[in-house]
């Protein structure tokens, strides 16, 4: 692909015509669901303004989802996303939603320190936080999703969920999305999930199955790589396919509760 080619195979928001009023929906409904948790919000890991969680109690001593939002590393953030918590919670699964500085405020390598710093201060306060210190999972959606395989390697993270993410970071290299991320080859390559993050671990890689077929390819490439099997979600795009895990009875939140 040419450089037009390639911004357009990932451009989302693009592909999907009515993501302006998708996304303001996600923003209502997680507003209300902030509302209703307020002794749990921005519980702050690390020095930048963006290290903090929102944590969302829903059972003491129950396991506890650490989720990593999306936007290319460089947009939106954790507050955009508490509506995924409803799914888990209706199970009695803790939900942590995890935020971290963007770029070009910060290089990949920082974010993904950063997670990396955020499940060592979530462990540790798991207890004090209600949840269960041994049972500490991790999903994440679009550059969450690349997120969620790089964060695999964390000694306290059982298992993951990655969603529609980013497992190749070159076509990232060569594309507009590097405007603001700035990555050289070398750290490309470091932060590819398809270079340094295989995993032994239980990873769950699902993907809408309505999404561009470079976003398929990714999570379908990355899950061979592992010795398993992509879990494609029927006509859902790149947007809805979160409303699986928003859902107490949705695909993805049946794979959370099998993890």
């Amino acid at each position: 692909m040419d450089r037009a080619a390639l911004d357009a195979a990932y451009n989302n928001a693009a592909a999907v015509a009515d993501s302006p009023q998708i996304v303001a929906g996600w923003e209502a409904r997680s507003a209300r669901l902030r509302a209703a948790h307020p002794e749990g919000m921005d519980l702050r890991y690390g020095p930048d303004e963006r290290n903090r969680i929102d944590y969302f109690a829903a059972r003491r001593d129950g396991p506890v989802l650490a989720f990593i939002h999306g936007g290319y590393w460089q947009n939106r953030a954790k507050e955009l996303f508490a509506f995924v918590a409803e799914g888990p919670l209706a199970w009695g699964i803790n939900v942590a939603l995890i935020g971290y500085t963007l770029a070009p405020q910060k290089r990949l390598d920082g974010i993904v320190a950063e997670i990396h710093a955020s499940l060592d201060w979530l462990h540790a306060g798991i207890g004090m936080l209600g949840g269960d210190q041994a049972r500490l999972f991790v999903a994440g959606w679009s550059a969450g999703g690349h997120l969620t395989a790089m964060a695999m390697g964390h000694p306290a993270v059982k298992a993951g969920l990655a969603i529609s993410g980013i497992y190749d970071l070159e076509p990232m290299r060569l594309s507009y999305i590097n405007d603001k991320l700035r990555l050289d080859e070398a750290e490309a390559q470091r932060n590819s999930p398809m270079v340094v993050a295989i995993t032994d671990k239980p990873l769950f890689v699902a993907y809408g199955a309505d999404e561009l077929p470079e976003l398929c390819r990714q999570s379908e490439d990355y899950a061979k790589l592992l010795g398993r099997k992509a879990a494609p979600v029927p006509r859902r795009n790149h947007f809805t396919v979160l409303e699986e895990l928003a859902s107490p009875h949705g695909a993805l939140t049946a794979l959370v509760r099998r993890l």
